[in-house]
């Protein structure tokens, strides 16, 4: 039986690293957590603002699971990102390739969304590109 990815040790110091790296490249970053598709936070990183992890872990794994299911239902193909814009900010979602996880993150209205997604994206890959192949 294997560890579930929300108590690996090493799953943990992984994204916990990544996203180190990830807060140090956005000026305004508000949270990032990199969670499990039912909703478990794996790791967090807090900008200028806490957040409640558990909450945002919960309502990012809902998000997710929605923009998955209406790409699939809609035939659009493949759903990694999910992209929420709004005055005071946004959340930009990623999908770490091969895996159960999602790297969601909160910025304020100083950072463009495409840079968001940009450096979204990027952490997201190194991550998938850091955790250990399974089967």
């Amino acid at each position: 039986m294997s560890t579930a990815l929300h108590q690996d040790a090493d799953v943990i110091a992984l994204a916990t690293d990544v996203l180190g790296a990830f807060a140090a490249h956005s000026t305004s970053l508000t949270y990032a957590s990199v969670l499990t598709d039912d909703g478990f936070e794996v790791a967090s990183q807090h900008g200028a603002v806490a957040q409640n992890g558990g909450r945002f872990a919960s309502i990012a794994s809902s998000l997710q699971a929605l923009g998955e299911a209406a790409v699939r239902e809609l035939r659009l193909g493949g759903a990694s990102s999910v992209l929420v814009f709004s005055d005071a900010g946004h959340i930009v979602q990623v999908r770490v390739e091969g895996s159960t996880l999602v790297l969601a993150a909160l910025f304020g209205s100083g950072e463009t969304l495409g840079h968001a997604l940009a450096l979204a994206r990027r952490a997201a890959s190194d991550l998938g590109r850091s955790l250990p192949r399974t089967g």
